[in-house]
Parts: structure tokens; C-alpha cells; sequence
């Protein structure tokens, strides 16, 4: 079918868009990783767009003197496999339950999971009930007190009222199927675009947060990477006010090139995963704005 010349204008027009908002979205994450192997001087005096005048692994061997950053790495390993595993396991049963229209008291509990998502008692209150479960300072207080995730369930159960068809529980009944054995050999199978739409959430929330082990950990052993590496920075922020001179500006390049480093480090591991789960992230991203 031959377009017209009015709409090759427009499929044009329309593909220049994409190419810019590409290039918008993709240009700033090519430069950090550029930046963060160039000279600092270069990037400083702006020499730096496309390639490297220069490579320089300063800031790399610099942010991996911190001898603890390895045990941080794999914290945040532990707690984003973890956690991500019983977020599943606490949100997809949840949601599946609350889908169906025979459970006793659905709207009860439907408003017992929205009512905390716009309404908590706050961080301090929420610091004594983590305190009274004997959770600070452990590992368990990454992944435990925050798995529920009241968006996630919404997201599951409408997923799974609009998706899986109530013929195919009933055809399961008449076989002699349980509850049970329909969730894990039916359910399950038939829901990974969900599974992997709310395990990436999860997962990246997991890897990125720091706030709870700021609050919860005082241990450094437990220390995930992101609280590291800010602390890295802080100390570097305040070598660098205390210097003068020559010395200030070294500093000065050295501070902005681990600041690069420290983006590349903490993000690629996630930029590495999702293109495996780009499919049913794609499939599955709009499942939370049907209609019910």
C-alpha cells in the first residue's frame, strides 16, 4: 500500500521525533560512560562529546581502593535477589486472591491494603515497629518490613481479572484441581509478563534504594552499595573543601570523574538485565491501566 504524500510528511515527520527524543534519552547515559574513563580535564574543559580525548582509569582504581565496596556489592546482590523474591511471593498470591470474586470479604480487605498506600504513621513510627520485630541493623530489614506493595497488588490483580479466564478455573475443577495446584500449575505459567513487570519494579527499587539502610543499618557489613558509594562522595566533597590551590582542583577532577564512575557502577547491572526482560516489560508495562 503506497502512502500519500501528505503521510510520508507525517511518518517523516514522526520518525525525526524518535530519532531526537533517542538521542535526548540516550546521549546523557553515553556521555556518563564516556566521561567516566576520559580525562577529568578534558571533560571538565568540555573536550569531551562523543569519544574520549584521552582514557584514564583514575576514577575506576580510585573508587575500587574503598576496600568494602565489594562486600556492598554483594549486599545489594543479596538483597535485590532476595528481595525480589519474596516481594513476589507476598504481592502475586495477594493479587490473585484479591481477583477473585469468591473471596469472603474482598472489598473489606481491598480497603485494608489501599487505606496505608495514601496513610502511614510516618517514619518514626514505622523506625519503632521495624525496632520492635528486632529487624535494625540485620539483613532481613531490607527485604522483609517493605515488600508489600499495595501498587503491585492492584497491578496483579487486575491482571489477572482481565487475563485469565474464569472457564479455565472451572474446566480445572472439573478435573479435580485444588486452589492451590491451579495458582502454581496454571496461574503462574500463564502470568510472566506480570511476574517480570513486578520483579524488574521490584528489583530496581531494590538496587537503588539507600534511605532504609541509612536509617536501619549502622553496621558496614550490611551496607548496600548505593550508601557506599554516597558516602564516598561526601568524604570527597569534604577533602575538597578543606583543599587549596592545585591540590583543590585535582581533587576537583578526581571528585567529578568518580562521581561518573559511581553512576556507571551502581547502574549497570540493572542496564545489563533489562534487555532479557524487555519483552514482557513491554507486554505487561500497561497492565495496571485496564478498566476493571
Amino acid at each position: 500500500m503506497k502512502l500519500k504524500g501528505k503521510d510520508k510528511r507525517l511518518n517523516i515527520l514522526f520518525y525525526v521525533i524518535a530519532i531526537l527524543m533517542m538521542i535526548v534519552i540516550i546521549y546523557p547515559l553515553w556521555f556518563v560512560v564516556i566521561a567516566s574513563f576520559s580525562n577529568p580535564a578534558d571533560v571538565t574543559s568540555g573536550k569531551v562529546w562523543l569519544w574520549p580525548k584521552k582514557i584514564d582509569f583514575a576514577g575506576y582504581r580510585e573508587l575500587f581502593k574503598q576496600a568494602q565496596i565489594w562486600k556492598s556489592y554483594l549486599n545489594t546482590i543479596l538483597y535485590t535477589v532476595i528481595g525480589t523474591a519474596i516481594a513476589l511471593a507476598v504481592n502475586i498470591p495477594a493479587g490473585y486472591a484479591l481477583s477473585r470474586k469468591d473471596l469472603l470479604g474482598r472489598k473489606i480487605i481491598n480497603v485494608f491494603y489501599l487505606i496505608p498506600m495514601f496513610v502511614n504513621g510516618g517514619l518514626i513510627a514505622t523506625y519503632f515497629v521495624v525496632k520492635s520485630f528486632g529487624l535494625l541493623d540485620s539483613f532481613w530489614v531490607m527485604v522483609v518490613p517493605f515488600s508489600v506493595s499495595t501498587y503491585n497488588i492492584i497491578v496483579a490483580r487486575t491482571f489477572f481479572k482481565n487475563t485469565i479466564p474464569e472457564s479455565l478455573w472451572e474446566a480445572a475443577q472439573i478435573d479435580g484441581c485444588g486452589t492451590i495446584r491451579y495458582f502454581f500449575q496454571f496461574v503462574i505459567p500463564l502470568s510472566k509478563a506480570v511476574l517480570a513487570v513486578i520483579g524488574l519494579w521490584t528489583a530496581v527499587g531494590l538496587w537503588n534504594s539507600w534511605f532504609n539502610a541509612l536509617i536501619y543499618i549502622q553496621n558496614e557489613d550490611l551496607q548496600p552499595l548505593q550508601l557506599l558509594l554516597r558516602r564516598i562522595l561526601i568524604t570527597n566533597q569534604s577533602l575538597l573543601g578543606a583543599a587549596t590551590g592545585t591540590t583543590a582542583q585535582e581533587l576537583r577532577q578526581l571528585s567529578d570523574m568518580m562521581k561518573y564512575c559511581s553512576i556507571v557502577v551502581s547502574t549497570l547491572p540493572i542496564m545489563v538485565l533489562y534487555p532479557f526482560l524487555q519483552k514482557y516489560f513491554n507486554q505487561g508495562v500497561m497492565i495496571g491501566a485496564v478498566k476493571e
